[in-house]
């Protein structure tokens, strides 16, 4: 199980995507009806150039930003890691890990596939990657 790729665990997901002028306001909408996490934001030829998360809905809120007018190229985390479809879980786990961040985009030569997060992954997954930071930990 902790060899499953993320086109496995992607299967028949259509994640949410906007467009770079589309507001924080849609967003979040859009989030709250699909109950997801994240919003993958691309541009007008369909390159992803960002991901929107709560994390940065809350940090938008908090620095005063009227999320009816602020667009998400202004919102967004720009260039996220990606991993491709035939990528290892525990690949994603430890990039998501490393990277201090919950959500990872899935890409195939530029092609979305979807948003792998935290929850997507099994317990044997988890506690493998728990397992190599508790080792980590006792080396370093």
């Amino acid at each position: 199980m902790p060899d499953r790729k993320l086109a496995y665990i992607l299967k028949d997901q259509k994640p949410v995507v906007l467009a770079l002028h589309d507001t924080v306001e849609q967003a979040c909408r859009c989030m709250w009806e699909r109950r997801v996490g994240s919003v993958l934001v691309t541009d007008e030829h369909q390159r992803l150039r960002g991901i929107f998360t709560g994390r940065d809905a809350v940090r938008m809120v908090a620095q005063g930003s009227d999320p009816s007018k602020t667009p998400l190229s202004e919102a967004m985390t720009p260039d996220p890691v990606t991993l491709k479809p035939q990528s290892r879980a525990i690949d994603a786990l430890r990039a998501m890990n490393e990277g201090g961040f919950r959500h990872l985009p899935v890409l195939d030569n530029g092609r979305i596939w979807g948003v792998v997060s935290r929850g997507d992954f099994s317990g044997v997954e988890i506690d493998r990657l728990e397992e190599e930071i508790h080792l980590a930990e006792c080396i370093w």
